[in-house]
């Protein structure tokens, strides 16, 4: 990018690159750095309180009046509406939290005019680029999801999440809990382009419950460039004395914790690959969407879980202005989902929404990110995820740390000795 286009950054847009200006109704605000103020006696580690608890609801949508919305609601909210009478969505005034470290704003900066494919094309790598999205004013929709992929979490976290599976019958099913350990090397505060080592993303899971999981584990390295280095990932079977090689967080595997209703490229909306697809960038528009919804992590998980959708009385939605990015199935590619859309917050680049439809132009399934808000970090972030299958019936609650004894915390990189195979089997529980 010629660094005349670059310097918008400093002026009409944000540092990330979003509209600083708010909209002309006055129901989008300007952005003036975010929320990063800190909560009396917080202490990292602790659940994060909710900041904008005094707010009420402006209105609500509800199964009568959703199509008077209809053009700032995704496909899957719409069909939640046309199905259960009783979903609904509290709409609150709108909060431009979203903040990072001013290090991540000048990396930002700097990758304007230095990020650009890989050699061997946008789909498998980007180059240029370090500690922060790579493309702040995108060209294309491949940009637009790497800026997702390497959208900014802090450079290290340790926490524990559950997986609930909840069946078109209404039983709520905790199929796992485990203890991650997670580092972005991409996001390390002394790394360079040349530096970070090849993977942006390196997570070590280790099963905590229920009982018939104690001793299993899983560690997964996510590529920058998935034709320069592989994805590599290994698992970790009780009674095992060596981890095995296992499918990494990437296209259309089946997600063992899930119970079939998400694949492993449904793991915060859309991750890993971007081969599969004809990502398209279709523009920006406001829409109702999950926002600043720390409240929701104060709920206990199995009231947050109803019979065949969330609570709503636990999630908090607002207007923002989101991209849209439309993907189709490249060439000679197959997965099984043929077309997939994603809405992604022009504050933080993070996936708030995915439509998916399946081979017959059905829509087959529907998530849901819930973005949650760190002033300590600073940062606003994608934290748990519902994911509906309209198909089976039933939903997916996935990396929920509702009720969970490690919170959300960020912490400095770990040592790069702990990812590795060897290590995942030495911390297991056996």
């Amino acid at each position: 990018m010629p660094a005349q286009d670059a310097a918008a950054l400093k002026s009409d847009l944000t540092p990330v690159g979003a509209e600083r200006a708010g909209n002309a109704a006055g129901t989008i605000p300007a952005w003036t750095g975010g929320y990063t103020t800190i909560a009396p006696g917080y202490q990292q580690g602790a659940p994060r309180p909710d900041p904008f608890a005094k707010d009420k609801p402006l209105f609500s949508i509800t199964a009568r009046n959703f199509r008077d919305y209809a053009d700032r609601l995704p496909e899957g909210a719409k069909l939640l509406f046309a199905k259960y009478p009783d979903y609904r969505m509290d709409i609150y005034p709108s909060h431009r939290s979203a903040a990072a470290p001013d290090w991540v704003y000048e990396n930002i900066f700097r990758n304007a005019t230095s990020a650009h494919a890989a050699p061997e094309g946008i789909v498998y790598g980007v180059e240029g680029a370090v500690g922060g999205i790579p493309f702040p004013i995108p060209k294309n929709g491949d940009e637009a999801m790497w800026n997702h992929l390497l959208a900014f979490w802090g450079p290290a976290r340790e926490l524990n999440v559950g997986t609930y599976v909840v069946s078109q019958d209404g039983t709520v099913d905790k199929t796992t809990t485990y203890s991650e350990i997670a580092d972005f090397p991409y996001y390390d505060r002394n790394a360079t382009p040349e530096t970070f080592g090849g993977y942006y993303f390196k997570t070590l899971h280790l099963a905590v419950g229920p009982a018939a999981k104690i001793g299993q584990g899983y560690l997964n390295w996510q590529p920058i460039n998935t034709r320069r280095y592989s994805f590599a990932a290994w698992r970790l079977l009780p009674r095992e004395h060596r981890a095995r090689k296992a499918p990494s967080i990437s296209y259309d595997v089946p997600d063992p914790d899930s119970a079939g209703f998400v694949s492993m490229d449904e793991y915060y909306l859309f991750f890993g690959g971007l081969d599969h697809y004809d990502f398209k960038l279709l523009g920006k528009k406001e829409m109702y969407v999950p926002y600043n919804n720390n409240r929701l992590y104060t709920r206990p998980a199995r009231e947050v879980l109803g019979r065949v959708h969330a609570n709503p009385d636990d999630l908090r939605y607002e207007l923002h202005r989101v991209w849209i990015v439309e993907g189709t199935l490249a060439k000679g590619q197959h997965d099984i989902v043929p077309h997939r859309r994603l809405y992604l917050d022009e504050d933080t680049w993070f996936a708030e929404y995915s439509d998916s439809w399946d081979e017959e132009g059905k829509l087959w399934k529907f998530g849901q990110g819930t973005m949650y808000l760190m002033p300590d970090v600073p940062a606003v972030i994608l934290g748990s995820q519902f994911v509906y299958d309209f198909e089976l019936g039933g939903y997916v609650y996935g990396f929920a740390f509702n009720d969970e004894p490690a919170a959300y915390k960020v912490t400095p990189p770990h040592p790069a000795s702990l990812f590795t195979p060897d290590s995942m089997s030495a911390r297991s529980v056996r």
